[in-house]
């Protein structure tokens, strides 16, 4: 699974029993997996590839060479592929959206979606899990899903009403994503307001709801990115997530969520350049070569 992730990918693996070993996303690359590190860390006990896209945290949206490529290493070692496309209609600048399951028919695919992001709908708890591939791939999963299913004894019966009123109109986020729209508008203003502070760098998100900024390591203290985003909180009032939070081996990193009007989160940038001002700080960060 990527790196950064989505935390309950790597929360869910470890609870079923399961090894969580994390590929690099390339900063410096708006954010794109690094196959040659992905393949690297597969091993014979490998058994499935996550792919968040668009990603959460980082807002990156893979094209679809990335995606095949993806594919590819999925269909080299037997791979069953779980793609989390949650922000899939949450686009911004022209960007689209690639199916993993598009590209990978002869492959089991579990495709992952919901009304939480796409239909503003978080308070439901609806989502649907797609499975796709050859029969002889799948059945087990289906066998496996139809258990967890069956273990369900109180469904979401409004939720179930809403799914199928989303998904057979349009009720999307079109209009909120496209210049003047409240997302976009968000988006542009988080991300304005963060590159002017000192120290602080972002790779512009191209969907979700994320930024996840990069802290000048030079002017900001980051030894301990749990202890700095709470020394902000109750210094400044400015709630952020540290990015370890999400896997991530640096201490350098934080979340923020662009749901806010463009007046807060103007006013949250301001109060982060109150606080680094005069402070100073080092730390390092080391991505292992490979864990098996």
């Amino acid at each position: 699974m990527p790196a950064p992730d989505y935390p309950l990918w790597t929360a869910s693996v470890r609870l079923a029993g399961g090894h969580a070993v994390h590929y690099p996303c390339d900063e410096s690359a708006d954010w794109l997996p690094d196959l040659d590190a992905l393949e690297a860390r597969i091993t014979d006990r490998t058994t499935a590839l996550v792919v968040i896209d668009p990603n959460n945290p980082t807002g990156a949206v893979y094209p679809p060479e990335l995606i095949e490529g993806l594919v590819e290493l999925a269909r080299a070692h037997d791979l069953v592929l779980l793609s989390d496309e949650i922000y899939d209609q949450i686009l911004y600048d022209g960007a689209t959206h690639t199916p993993t399951a598009a590209l990978a028919p002869d492959l089991a695919c579990v495709t992952f979606n919901g009304l939480s992001k796409a239909y503003m709908l978080a308070g439901y708890r609806s989502g649907w899990a797609v499975v796709t591939g050859p029969p002889w791939r799948t059945s087990g999963l289906r066998d496996g899903l139809a258990t967890l299913v069956d273990m369900r004894l109180g469904a979401n019966v409004p939720g179930q009403y809403a799914l199928e009123a989303a998904l057979g109109g349009d009720y999307g986020p079109s209009a909120l994503v496209l210049p003047g729209g409240r997302l976009r508008e968000q988006r542009d203003a988080a991300h304005a307001a963060l590159t002017a502070v000192p120290g602080i760098t972002c790779v512009k998100p191209r969907g979700g709801l994320y930024a996840f900024p990069r802290l000048d390591r030079s002017l900001w203290p980051v030894d301990d990115d749990e202890g700095l985003m709470l020394d902000i909180l109750l210094r400044e009032k400015v709630l952020l997530t540290p990015g370890s939070a999400f896997n991530w081996p640096c201490s350098d990193h934080f979340r923020i969520v662009t749901l806010a009007t463009v007046a807060q989160l103007t006013s949250a940038a301001d109060r982060l350049a109150n606080y680094v001002a005069g402070r100073g700080h080092r730390s390092a960060c080391v991505f292992p070569a490979r864990v098996a």
